[in-house]
């Protein structure tokens, strides 16, 4: 089925966003020409990273009978220049940086939370971001 994103009218950047039967709002800041209806596209993926992670904690949490009563991730998304580059003007010289903030709440000792964070970082998510992904474009016929 897909995801689909509509452009709601010909004059806002609010756009009807479909995945699967789930639908939203999807919209960009007044300060930029939004009506603010909806999160940014960067909300959304840092929300797909922060969810993502949380999902895969608590599935290696329950597997591994681990006490964790609450997970929480915080994901900050911002565009950054590169540690080696001091004075950078340059067009392309700044990353994309997404800082992930998790807190665990449980017993646990401190080599597991540790293994948790090593775990967060197998999440789909962060392996699809971290990757080299191919995107693959056409017209519909």
């Amino acid at each position: 089925m897909g995801t689909y994103a509509v452009a709601i009218t010909k004059n806002e950047l609010t756009t009807q966003l479909n995945t699967e039967g789930h639908m939203g709002l999807v919209d960009e800041p007044i300060e930029i020409g939004g009506q603010n209806k909806g999160p940014t596209p960067y909300d959304l993926l840092s929300g797909a990273l922060a969810s993502c992670t949380s999902i895969t904690l608590r599935l290696y949490a329950n597997r591994k009978k681990l006490e964790v009563s609450r997970i929480r991730v915080r994901v900050d998304f911002g565009r950054e220049y590169r540690t080696d580059c001091a004075s950078c003007d340059e067009k392309g010289q700044k990353v994309d940086v997404f800082e992930r903030v998790i807190t665990v709440e449980g017993d646990l000792t401190a080599e597991q939370k540790n293994r948790m964070l090593e775990i967060a970082n197998l999440c789909p998510v962060h392996r699809t971001l971290e990757a080299q992904a191919e995107i693959s474009t056409r017209l519909a016929e």
